[in-house]
């Protein structure tokens, strides 16, 4: 569900990125309490046509009585309507649609030790994660490696920096830059899978760390997940977020489901869904996904960037089978137990039942 939020405050981090922070009235302080590492979805009508778009929160999280704060980080994409409008347009008393916080790259803080790789943008969802973390685990520690193209298209600068001055002993800052070589630390260069296999044990002692989050460019977590496998890391120790997804790397579209899976695509499907307690059953026409089949009837569905990135049309496979053009929201263990994403589905069986509630 969306609600109209004030923008509270608009502050320009780099040249091409902004952080926004909305006012959260009394009434919907608990539906806007986030856990570190969640995401909001935000919606604008541009003539007539819907546009929506997910950002990471990027504030620390907090607890009743205290009042949530819910602050996102947007960077600027060449031809993004959302976030051209945000640099450029969006100012301090504006109202904008946002939906209540989501996603499962999410932490409950514990005592340990954790780590974070990430790349430009992908800092806002980790930035998070170390705030809540230190502040609220006295035992936890957090090692931050993240790589951007230039200091000056850093963001987030200052809001690290403080984890550095208030936690000095526990906080681990880590910065590569691709682009331009720093006075000190580590030389200019890529985070990929090859510099990452050398140069994360010379830092943390890797098999020690309880918890790994990778967030940012596809190619980086990527190469990240597969340094970390390489160095004997679990994979129920990683976890990931894409912030950005080339087109071309696509993953291997799958069967997901019951069913062979040389199943021929049928000539013609129903799907029946559940949202909110209501079914109803609708055709599918020929190309499009489940999530457009129900969305023609129900506007209520959940949805964000259709993609396959966000993971906010998650719905249990009841019955049929579907193929998944791409997955980077869904973890393997969420795919095995039956879970799909209705923007990226399409039906292999005459019959397809999709469960959004659960």
């Amino acid at each position: 569900m969306f609600h109209p939020l004030r923008v509270s405050a608009v502050e320009q981090l780099t040249d091409d990125a902004v952080a926004i922070t909305f006012a959260i009235p009394a009434e919907l302080r608990e539906t806007f309490r986030h856990t570190p590492g969640q995401h909001v979805a935000l919606r604008r009508i541009v003539g007539g046509a819907e546009i929506r778009r997910t950002y990471s929160i990027c504030t620390q999280a907090t607890e009743a009585p205290d009042e949530p704060v819910v602050r996102v980080g947007v960077r600027l994409v060449e031809g993004g309507e959302f976030s051209t409008y945000a640099l450029k347009e969006l100012s301090v008393g504006d109202t904008v649609e946002v939906m209540e916080p989501m996603g499962r790259f999410s932490f409950e803080p514990r005592a340990g030790r954790f780590a974070a790789i990430v790349g430009g943008s992908g800092i806002t969802p980790v930035l998070s994660i170390a705030a809540t973390l230190l502040a609220r685990e006295p035992d936890a520690r957090f090692c931050l490696i993240r790589g951007d193209r230039t200091a000056a298209s850093t963001m987030f600068l200052d809001e690290v920096a403080d984890l550095k001055d208030r936690w000095p002993d526990r906080f681990q800052l880590v910065t590569v830059l691709s682009r331009e070589e720093q006075q000190s630390g580590l030389p200019s260069g890529r985070l990929d899978q090859e510099r990452l296999t050398g140069l994360l044990p010379e830092l943390l002692p890797v098999a020690d760390v309880d918890g790994w989050f990778l967030c940012g460019p596809f190619g980086l977590v990527q190469g990240a997940e597969r340094a970390l496998h390489g160095l004997g890391v679990a994979r129920s120790r990683i976890h990931q977020e894409i912030f950005h997804v080339d087109d071309g790397n696509p993953t291997t579209a799958a069967p997901a489901g019951p069913g062979p899976a040389s199943a021929a695509v049928p000539a013609h499907s129903t799907l029946t869904a559940t949202l909110d307690g209501r079914s109803g059953t609708w055709p599918v026409r020929d190309g499009d996904s489940l999530l457009e089949t129900v969305l023609r009837s129900r506007s209520d569905a959940p949805y964000a960037c259709k993609g396959g990135v966000c993971g906010t049309c998650r719905a249990f496979l009841v019955s049929g089978e579907v193929r998944m053009d791409r997955n980077y929201a869904l973890e393997p263990e969420e795919t095995e137990a039956g879970y799909v994403l209705a923007c990226q589905s399409h039906p292999l069986t005459p019959e397809v039942e999709l469960d959004f509630d659960r």
